[in-house]
């Protein structure tokens, strides 16, 4: 959609940014950019290469070769990379691992800069990640820091997993959350930060829908 605001969300690790910013993009009819499931896309790439996470350039040159995109498909977003919807391949804890750590590589994060950014420039478009109020978009019509607390979070993701995986446990998955909390808020390239002019929302205590809710408020004065 051509005309419309650029939306930027950012916020920690399970904090139900994804769910929010799709419920925003599908209220408003705009298109939904889920950048940390690109960061996902390239440790997938890596992974199915046999390139080691670790090795910065060998995963930074992956980069260039990728395709990606999004697209509605019947109410729900995919990401489609080199033509194929990955979704069901790049959720799970391991490859969310990877993509915090290639997240750190300073040619990772300017190949994948320049794509958002086109992705954004029409505008009429809802932008979740880690910072991109502070560096993809920070001229954005309205930027949000969605919040909640690490056990809140932990559980979220806990009620998540555990009919996947019968093995996690609660603990586990919050040292987990905490551990990807320090890794995002302390990284040289980019680290997770709540803007000055960002709109703050803590979901701790709110249903999906309150959360939308809020921050469609927000848009609306902005639109």
């Amino acid at each position: 959609m051509d005309d419309g605001i650029r939306i930027a969300i950012d916020g920690p690790a399970s904090s139900g940014k994804g769910t929010v910013a799709r419920g925003v993009a599908k209220q408003l009819g705009y298109a939904y950019i889920d950048t940390g499931a690109m960061f996902r896309a390239v440790a997938l790439a890596a992974e199915d290469a046999g390139v080691d996470w670790h090795d910065e350039e060998s995963v930074a040159a992956l980069v260039a070769d990728l395709d990606v995109g999004f697209q509605w498909s019947e109410g729900a977003v995919e990401m489609v990379v080199d033509g194929r919807a990955i979704a069901h391949r790049i959720r799970s804890e391991r490859i969310g691992g990877g993509a915090s750590a290639v997240a750190r590589y300073p040619g990772v994060r300017s190949a994948l800069l320049d794509l958002q950014r086109s992705l954004a420039q029409r505008g009429g478009v809802v932008m979740d990640g880690r910072d991109i109020g502070s560096v993809v978009l920070p001229d954005a019509e309205l930027k949000v820091y969605l919040d909640a607390s690490a056990d809140t979070r932990a559980k979220r993701r806990f009620d998540e997993m555990r009919h996947r995986d019968p093995d996690v446990t609660y603990e586990a998955i919050k040292a987990e959350i905490q551990a990807r909390d320090t890794q995002d808020l302390n990284r040289s390239q980019a680290p997770l930060v709540r803007v000055p002019d960002a709109v703050y929302v803590d979901t701790s205590n709110m249903t999906v829908e309150q959360a939308v809710e809020q921050i469609l408020l927000a848009a609306a004065s902005r639109i």
